[in-house]
């Protein structure tokens, strides 16, 4: 029986473009640099990201594949979240890929067979090289693992911790992510929204892209009376 393979989505439909390595604000120093080697697949360190949620981990996840398929590596983000359960069959269906982005640890913390799945596939890919970065909000002996030999895997990654962003970042963050989509943020406006809105990363990026299409939708800046419309309808639905 022939099979019929799925047509490759373009980069950017896999990896946003709003999520890259140079759009990132607040990575610790050399973080970036490590991430980028990874992305390369050079013999790098594995990478252990650790950090809250909101910090920015799927972000430098998305990136770091984003960084391996541009520069020719076959690459594969997998949210663990919706792998839970049924880790092992997810994993197998990784085999041949050069960069891999494990996000969330903390899904399958706990639950044995996926735990054992992942020390398996831990180990084949370090024997086949290839490149491995893990997130979860909790360092590994912070886990609630139940596999020791798991835990000890995880530890021999190099470590990266992100904190989350300070107002200052977050003001960055919407102010950049504004322009590259051509919309203009009044001072005024990025205020009103700093003080209501919480510091995920996903949720200000989620919340810029609806107010983008809103905007668009009645051809008005984006000003604090137009936010206090928006807003308010959204609250109301």
């Amino acid at each position: 029986m022939r099979r019929t393979v799925a047509p490759q989505l373009p980069l950017a439909l896999r990896y946003p473009p709003d999520q890259r390595f140079d759009t990132f604000v607040g990575a610790p120093p050399a973080a970036i640099a490590q991430l980028r080697a990874l992305a390369m697949n050079d013999g790098s360190d594995w990478l252990y990201l650790a950090g809250p949620t909101g910090a920015g981990k799927t972000h430098l996840a998305l990136a770091l594949c984003a960084a391996a398929e541009v520069s020719g590596r076959s690459a594969a983000y997998v949210p663990l979240k919706a792998a839970s359960g049924r880790l092992g069959d997810a994993l197998d269906a990784l085999e041949g890929r050069a960069v891999l982005a494990l996000d969330g640890l903390d899904a399958i913390a706990g639950q044995r067979e996926d735990e054992v799945a992942l020390f398996d596939f831990h180990n084949r890919a370090r024997a086949a090289g290839v490149a491995l970065l893990y997130t979860a909000t909790l360092a590994p002996d912070a886990l609630p693992l139940v596999l020791p030999d798991l835990r000890s895997r995880l530890s021999q990654c190099a470590r990266i911790v992100l904190s989350p962003l300070d107002d200052g970042g977050r003001r960055e963050v919407l102010r950049e992510r504004a322009q590259r989509r051509g919309l203009v943020l009044e001072e005024a406006a990025l205020d009103w929204l700093l003080r209501r809105v919480g510091r995920d990363l996903a949720g200000l990026a989620a919340l810029l892209d609806e107010l983008d299409r809103a905007s668009l939708a009645a051809q008005r800046r984006i000003t604090v009376p137009f936010l206090r419309q928006a807003l308010g309808q959204r609250g109301n639905d």
